[in-house]
């Protein structure tokens, strides 16, 4: 029987040499220790962090205001139900009455409170002699736009507020009738424009009406003074277009130049 023995093997402990004042110490490392040295201390994420929240703040707000740029300008704002209507107006031509009776006028409103402007589109009347058209009474530009759909031409002139109820008027107005609150029969009135020239700078229009004349022929308008009614026979040169804006029928005459 073979006996084995292990004896325990002693480390010689590092002797120090003091030499003067200088002072030299030996360090030794095993097999299974390593040598770590410090690192760097990271630089902290929050820098980084703040950074990429703020551009992202600039991205969203820029891309929020070219949102609400191209909503503006070049998409048809949606109105609540109770700022559209369809109306349905009687009235007589004093002229005609005789022969034709009492006419109708139908023709459907959009009223825009908060941009101050109104819609309207008048379809092909039944009784013909009118143009059907899309109308804009733009009260913060203080202009009005004829778009003849006949012509596919457009028609600006000044807004004239003595005839065209504000969009609050007119809505209150319309909202008695749609309860059934109905006007009785109304009366015509005429006016009678004349074309001075083309437009070439659209954008001085406002949205509204660049939007709505964009891509057609615009012309500028101005009112005649006279109140004599235009027959027919005079009106070789003149296209009309029968509107209701008010608590009577509009006739606008609008005349090329000779």
């Amino acid at each position: 029987m073979v006996k084995i023995s292990f004896q325990p093997v002693t480390v010689p402990k590092p002797e120090k040499h003091n030499d003067g004042e200088k002072e030299e110490v030996t360090m030794s490392f095993s097999q299974d220790e390593e040598l770590v040295l410090p690192l760097k201390p990271k630089k902290s994420p929050v820098n980084g962090l703040c950074c990429l929240i703020f551009g992202l703040l600039i991205f969203m707000s820029g891309l929020i205001i070219l949102s609400v740029y191209l909503y503006r300008h070049y998409f048809t704002p949606q109105v609540p139900e109770d700022s559209l209507f369809h109306c349905r107006v009687m009235y007589e031509d004093s002229i005609f009455a005789p022969l034709l009776g009492r006419q109708e006028l139908q023709e459907n409103v959009g009223i825009f409170l908060e941009e101050n402007y109104e819609e309207i589109s008048v379809p092909v009347p039944s009784f013909g002699g009118s143009d059907p058209a899309d109308i804009i009474h733009d009260f913060h530009r203080g202009l009005t736009a004829y778009h003849d759909i006949a012509l596919d031409k457009c028609y600006v002139v000044e807004l004239n507020t003595t005839i065209v109820m504000p969009p609050r008027n007119l809505w209150e107005l319309l909202v008695n009738v749609k309860r059934g609150m109905y006007l009785p029969q109304t009366y015509l009135v005429q006016e009678e424009m004349m074309v001075t020239g083309r437009v070439k700078n659209m954008r001085q229009l406002g949205p509204f009406i660049h939007r709505l004349c964009y891509g057609k022929e615009t012309f500028r308008l101005k009112r005649r003074n006279s109140r004599r009614r235009i027959e027919k026979r005079d009106a070789r040169n003149c296209h009309s277009i029968r509107h209701f804006e008010n608590t009577f029928v509009m006739e606008t005459l609008i005349c090329d130049r000779a």
